[in-house]
């Protein structure tokens, strides 16, 4: 009898070990790129993986972070540096452009005015829908130190936080599907 107890707490033991090996039904993604499209089809796939039930965790870094800042905001105290980045790149989901096509503004503008006619949900109304669905999103804090930017340039999303890639990292570790964007 003792013999089958014992085998049983192993079993145990063993269902438990497998239990913590099983991922979240949670999609990590990485968004490197600022492109129109591709920040776009991110947030497609967030919010269809919401709808679907998942948990979605976006980590923006490099390129992608300055899409998050608020256009409406400034922040003083930069270096020269932070200065000249955020004198070049986007302020905002308004500044961004197609990544192919773009044909100088013109096929940005295009694409614009097509998913307005189609009634394909904007930048800004797919990242509101993201934040209503509880999407979660982190910032590279080494991405935002790099490039000069500051907490109160961002957009006000109540689930943004600031983390560096380890947090990103185990968020990803238990997840069913991890991209890069």
């Amino acid at each position: 009898m003792q013999n089958i107890e014992a085998q049983i707490e192993a079993l145990q033991s063993q269902i438990a070990a497998m239990d913590k090996k099983i991922p979240s039904n949670k999609i990590s993604m990485i968004v490197f790129s600022g492109d129109m499209d591709k920040v776009l089809a991110a947030f497609v796939i967030a919010t269809g993986a919401v709808a679907m039930g998942m948990e979605v965790v976006m980590f923006f870094t490099f390129w992608g972070t300055p899409i998050l800042r608020d256009k409406t905001k400034k922040a003083g105290g930069k270096d020269t540096m932070g200065k000249m980045f955020g004198a070049m790149l986007p302020k905002g989901t308004c500044e961004v452009k197609l990544s192919k096509m773009n044909m100088g503004g013109m096929g940005t503008a295009m694409m614009k005015s097509l998913m307005k006619k189609k009634n394909v949900a904007s930048l800004d109304q797919m990242m509101e829908m993201a934040e209503e669905f509880g999407v979660q999103i982190f910032v590279c804090e080494m991405s935002m130190d790099l490039m000069g930017f500051n907490r109160e340039e961002m957009i006000d999303y109540s689930g943004l936080s600031y983390c560096g890639v380890a947090t990103f990292l185990e968020q990803a570790n238990d997840s069913k599907i991890q991209l890069f964007i």
